[in-house]
């Protein structure tokens, strides 16, 4: 059995890409610094907050949660128990299948969140919506909507066999 062979990225492809992943590291890496410094907050606690705030009831399934933030269910484990130990997220069973549980954000969450929010969105503003034009932003939008994300894929997936194919 033969390997299908590799196309090469071309050097326009390859700045795009480069351009892309250090735009939106170095984006992430500034918003989750400034949440750390004045919040005591990391990016991936904002957004698990953020999510749990826009559900209805403010409770998501874990399993659900980690599929939506692309990651594994020991990673979603040590995400929510660090919410749980500054009370911020609550652990509850799922009403539907006692298997499972729920993440639940809690009112001094909603309240860490509703605090942290506007240095959020003030990084966000500066770091990117600001530095481009409404046509520029409009077609960046538009160029990574084209972008097909398949979830399955991108989901964190069974701890075992990440390790298994990160070794």
């Amino acid at each position: 059995m033969s390997e299908p062979e590799v196309r090469w990225l071309s050097e326009p492809e390859m700045e795009a890409w480069r351009s892309l992943v250090q735009a939106s590291t170095g984006i992430l890496a500034m918003l989750d610094n400034e949440l750390q410094a004045e919040h005591g907050m990391s990016l991936g606690d904002y957004e698990v907050l953020h999510f749990l705030s826009q559900e209805l009831d403010q409770s998501v399934r874990m399993s659900e949660l980690a599929a939506t933030l692309h990651l594994s269910p020991s990673g979603i484990t040590r995400r929510i128990d660090g919410l749980v130990k500054s009370g911020f997220v609550e652990r509850r069973p799922c009403p539907s299948d006692r298997r499972g549980s729920n993440a639940v954000l809690t009112p001094l969450g909603l309240k860490a969140l509703t605090t942290a929010a506007p240095t959020h969105v003030r990084g966000v503003r500066e770091y990117f919506v600001d530095r481009l034009d409404a046509e520029r932003l409009a077609q960046l939008a538009n160029a990574l909507s084209a972008i097909d994300i398949d979830e399955q894929r991108a989901a964190g997936g069974c701890d075992e066999v990440s390790a298994i194919s990160a070794g």
